[in-house]
This record gives C-alpha cells, sequence and structure tokens, in this order.
C-alpha cells in the first residue's frame, strides 16, 4: 500500500492569486487530486473550467462559512443561525455536485462560551446536513481545531467530536483527522490514530508549531506518523493543508524523501 496526496489549494500554490489558476499549477507540479476551502466570489462555471483544464480530481470543499471579512466560521453551532446554516449546506452542495466532490467540511462556527443550546442546534443541524448529503451521496466532514490556531471555535475536541460521529452514527458523517489540529490538541498520536480513523473520513497533515511542510523543523516525525496511516489501512487521500516555507513546488520535496509518489 502506498499513500496519495492531494494539494489544498486554499493553502499551497499561493503564488497565483487566485484559486483557479492554482488547479493547473497543482496538476503541473504532479497532483491528481486537490482540496480546498470554499471558492469565495467565483461561480460555480469558473471553478468547474478551471478543475477540467487540469484534470485533476475535487476531493474536498469547505462549506460556505458566511462573511469571512466579520471572521465567520460556519454556523452548526450558533443558536438563530439555522436558515444560513440551510443556506450554506445548499448552495455548497450546488458546487460540491458540479465538481464532482463528495466530501464537505461542515464547519461549527466560533462560541464565546458554549452552552447545552450551542450543542444541540449542533447535532439539529449536522442531522439536516446528514438527511441532504445522503440523497447526493456526499460525506460531511466535521474537524476539531485547535484554539490555538482559532480561539472559541466551537468544534475544538477530538472526543467531542468522535461522540457526534458516534451518536448520530450514520456513513454520511465522518471525522476530519488534521494531525496539524491533533498535536495541538491532545497529543498521543500513534494512539489517537488508531482509535479515530475508523471515524475518520479524510486526513489531512501539517508540522507543528508553524504549519510548514513535513519535514520542516517541529514536533512531528511525520515519516512515522504517515508510516502508522499505512499500517492501519487508511486508503483515501492525505491532504496537505500547509503553508509552504518556501516555494509550493520546491517544498514538495519531502514526498520523495519519504518514499512516495504524487
Amino acid at each position: 500500500m502506498s499513500l496519495k496526496f492531494a494539494t489544498n489549494l486554499s493553502f499551497m500554490f499561493t503564488e497565483a492569486p487566485s484559486i483557479i489558476d492554482r488547479y493547473k499549477l497543482a496538476k503541473e507540479a504532479g497532483f491528481k487530486a486537490v482540496e480546498s476551502g470554499f471558492p469565495f466570489g467565483l461561480c460555480i462555471e469558473d471553478i468547474l473550467k478551471a478543475k477540467k483544464n487540469a484534470n485533476v480530481e475535487q476531493i474536498l470543499i469547505n462549506v460556505f462559512t458566511g462573511d469571512v471579512s466579520k471572521g465567520e466560521l460556519g454556523f452548526a453551532a450558533i443558536p438563530g443561525e439555522e436558515e444560513n446554516f440551510k443556506k450554506s449546506i445548499d448552495l455548497t452542495i450546488e458546487y460540491a455536485k458540479a465538481l464532482n466532490c463528495k466530501r464537505i467540511h461542515v464547519m461549527s462556527g466560533k462560541v464565546n462560551e458554549v452552552t447545552i443550546t450551542n450543542d444541540d442546534v449542533y447535532i439539529k443541524n449536522l442531522l439536516y446536513a446528514v438527511e441532504k448529503f445522503q440523497k447526493e451521496e456526499i460525506v460531511a466532514l466535521i474537524e476539531p481545531i485547535n484554539n490555538i490556531t482559532v480561539p472559541n471555535y466551537y468544534m475544538n475536541s477530538f472526543q467531542k467530536g468522535l461522540n457526534v460521529v458516534k451518536n448520530i452514527s450514520s456513513p454520511n458523517l465522518k471525522l476530519l483527522l488534521d494531525i496539524f489540529h491533533l498535536q495541538h490538541i491532545c497529543g498521543n498520536i500513534t494512539k489517537n490514530i488508531k482509535e479515530l480513523l475508523p471515524y475518520t473520513g479524510h486526513v489531512q497533515i501539517a508540522q507543528v508549531p508553524y504549519r510548514h511542510e513535513p519535514d520542516t523543523s517541529g514536533e512531528i516525525n511525520y515519516k512515522y506518523v504517515l508510516s502508522i496511516l499505512e499500517k492501519e489501512g487508511y486508503n483515501g487521500y492525505v491532504g496537505l493543508e500547509y503553508f509552504p516555507k518556501l516555494s509550493s513546488v520546491d517544498g514538495l520535496s519531502w514526498i520523495q524523501k519519504y518514499g512516495y509518489k504524487l
């Protein structure tokens, strides 16, 4: 078995200002698959054209998160925003269907003081999303995000995320396991990968603490971590959600160094 990698166009190939041009750069670098945040300000036709021209697979897209300038990061756990949540799901489904993308990262939003009301509306909204996604054969992903990178993000615990996935118990709801956030939140990477992987729909990586390439100086031995993913039978894409330290292409040398191919 050998792992396969997808570049995150919201983090990499920013040598091109527009995400549209990054599809082409990703293909030229050797990628067969890409993932990205929601393509704000771009219509479906333009994104689809860029994807088709590059002949790459879109494996993941983030949900429409609202007004980024106001710091909105989704609506799933925000009481009173249920209609905006439903609109965000419907809009993202339109993009995902056009791109033949089968995974949508559903973001929870930021909450200063979490109450049971946040918990209740989060579950209610996820149930709505899962029902909609099931009809389109799309998997909803929920990602625990650490409070250093994103203060006050509601879904900030892998245990909480795992409990939600187990309680809803649908094949259309999985965890997004980002090793960068896993190390920040709870560490114990080997044990947690083994426990979380059966409930995981996608994996992402970046070095800690500076979120650069896996082989840059930092806390995680990624050659070992990737071998654990292989040994545990992970057969999906590994998303490269990191900020290249220098250039995107030059930074990809770690893939061959670790014994993998694009």
